[in-house]
């Protein structure tokens, strides 16, 4: 089955994503990270940033580690929905601390912060194999209806 098959609370087909059930989330495949942890309201993504994703000087481009985080904000909302419910980013903020470079094994953590009715907010933090800080980033997120 498709990442896109979405079946159950959010929860419930996050945790299929991560046992090989559903397949990656698209856009980790193609840029190179994929989720290996998932519980209520928490998600974890690995990545390692290959030569596919840099910029000029070398180091990799700042939209992979938004990527990486927007992912691990989004889906931190996801998991904590219901099985009728859906969501749409509203923003997004992200700030660099350190370079990544080509090849850096790279861990971006998402947690809610908040989940009412009809907003969600989520934060996230990148680190590299030390546990030192790469980016950081928060977001704000409307839950809406399923269409089904």
């Amino acid at each position: 089955m498709s990442a896109l098959d979405r079946t159950g609370t959010g929860l419930e087909y996050l945790q299929k994503i991560v046992s090989g059930e559903y397949g990656n989330v698209p856009i980790g495949d193609h840029v190179g990270f994929r989720m290996v942890e998932v519980s209520k309201g928490r998600i974890v993504f690995s990545g390692d940033p290959g030569e596919n994703v840099l910029n000029l000087i070398g180091t990799v481009h700042g939209g992979y580690a938004a990527t990486i985080l927007d992912s691990a904000l989004a889906l931190s909302v996801l998991s904590s929905l219901d099985a009728d419910s859906n969501f749409t980013t509203l923003e997004i903020k992200v700030n660099y601390v350190r370079p990544i470079t080509p090849g850096m094994a790279v861990r971006a953590e998402g947690n809610v912060v908040h989940a009412g009715r009809r907003v969600a907010t989520s934060e996230a933090r990148l680190t590299d194999s030390e546990g030192r800080l790469l980016a950081h980033g928060t977001t704000t997120c409307l839950i809406l209806p399923r269409k089904q």
